[in-house]
């Protein structure tokens, strides 16, 4: 790695690593000084400064760069080389406690240690608006917040400097729809790729469903810990791609009244030894046992995960009804509302996944990853079975339903 490097004419080495709420903390080095001894050794920093780790009189830790993280940036002028690091104790040596990277790599340990599954595959969509400005402050004698977007609906009777063009998706109509309706495809592409220069693996991208600039990318599903590292860079490299052409992003849940909020669900699914665990040719949603305990663990424990899903406030105002947020503590196949949907695009044995709907981007994806994890397996352990599917049915207030 270090020898490709210098071939490819990177000047700098930033390194990163996550603080507790789940924001890219970095600094840089120049190239000269990335060596063996780095990896093998360590660099130092004040941990105290980092919200959620050290006391100020234990402030001293250590970052250890992994070279299986290393990317390009495709975001910086200075060519730079970006490593993800874990965190350790300079005086024990032991791997740090707080460090979410850290936590991610133990469940994904105890998960071969289970003896259920050797892999775990998670793929988040994470969701996000792209404004043109966005103002806020709260002060001793005003608090407000104005966003605006030149593709937002309430700009059609704007008149400006220059013409007004129309073509802007009403409320909750910018699912799918061609430019120029959808005036960010060029960006969207960008940001896509900026996003497989750094080794991402993206399946797609597209308009979501609020006006003013909702965007959904979908990564390829990855392994647990490496898909926390990707879901940073990748909100790294969306805001970035997105700032240098004169736009900001926000992965807020509910930054804008009366449209849809931005989710983050989650596609899981567990294999063993190259075959997976999700599908059954007779099940319900065609998934096995094992998917439907899995299930099971994730509702039974709703409550405590959505602490790491759905950390913030505003987590709270995306999850009402008549925005395709999970309102029912169920799971159904197609059904959007329910916080565990079964997608049934495919019939594929490899395909088969389900999706954990209550996240957020909002949410550090280490923690949350590996929360979903453990809820889950413990759920297989348990054999819980999740509230059945007929219950929503049987107490709708249609009467066809109910006698259904």
């Amino acid at each position: 790695m270090i020898r490709r490097a210098r071939e490819a004419g990177v000047q700098v080495v930033d390194l990163r690593f996550t603080d507790l709420p789940g924001t890219w903390q970095h600094f840089s080095t120049p190239i000269s000084e990335l060596s063996e001894d780095l990896f093998a050794e360590g660099i130092g920093f004040d941990g105290s400064s980092i919200r959620g780790f050290q006391a100020i009189n234990e402030s001293d830790m250590l970052l250890f760069p992994d070279p299986a993280s290393a990317f390009v940036d495709p975001c910086l002028e200075v060519s730079t080389l970006s490593l993800t690091c874990d965190v350790s104790d300079p005086v024990t040596g032991a791997r740090y406690s707080r460090d979410p990277r850290y936590v991610a790599q133990k469940a994904e340990q105890y998960l071969g240690k289970t003896g259920i599954a050797t892999t775990a595959y998670f793929g988040p969509e994470a969701e996000f608006y792209i404004f043109n400005s966005a103002r806020f402050d709260q002060n001793a004698h005003e608090g407000y917040y104005f966003i605006d977007s030149e593709e937002g609906i309430w700009n059609s009777g704007q008149d400006g400097g220059t013409p007004n063009l129309s073509h802007r998706p009403r409320h909750k109509e910018g699912y799918f729809p061609v430019p120029p309706t959808d005036r960010l495809q060029d960006l969207r592409s960008k940001i896509m790729l900026a996003m497989i220069s750094s080794g991402i693996e993206v399946e797609v991208h597209h308009h979501e469903v609020g006006t003013a600039g909702q965007t959904e990318i979908d990564m390829r599903y990855n392994t647990l810990t490496r898909m926390g590292d990707q879901l940073m860079m990748y909100k790294y490299i969306v805001k970035n791609v997105c700032r240098q052409h004169g736009y900001t992003a926000t992965f807020m849940p509910k930054p804008m009244f009366g449209d849809n909020g931005s989710g983050m669900h989650v596609h899981q699914s567990l294999w063993k030894e190259g075959q997976p665990l999700f599908f059954d040719a007779k099940g319900y949603g065609l998934i096995s046992d094992t998917a439907r305990w899995y299930i099971g663990g994730l509702i039974k424990h709703a409550a405590a995960l959505l602490a790491f899903a759905a950390p913030t406030t505003n987590s709270y105002r995306r999850l009402v009804p008549g925005y395709e947020a999970p309102i029912n503590l169920i799971y159904s196949q197609r059904n959007r509302s329910a916080i565990c949907r079964i997608p049934v695009y495919s019939k594929s044995p490899k395909a088969k996944r389900i999706e954990f709907r209550a996240p957020d981007p909002s949410a550090n994806p280490y923690l949350t990853f590996a929360a979903l994890l453990m809820a889950g397996l413990d759920g297989v352990k348990n054999k819980d079975e999740p509230p059945s599917r007929w219950t929503w049915i049987c107490t709708s207030s249609s009467p066809r339903s109910a006698s259904t």
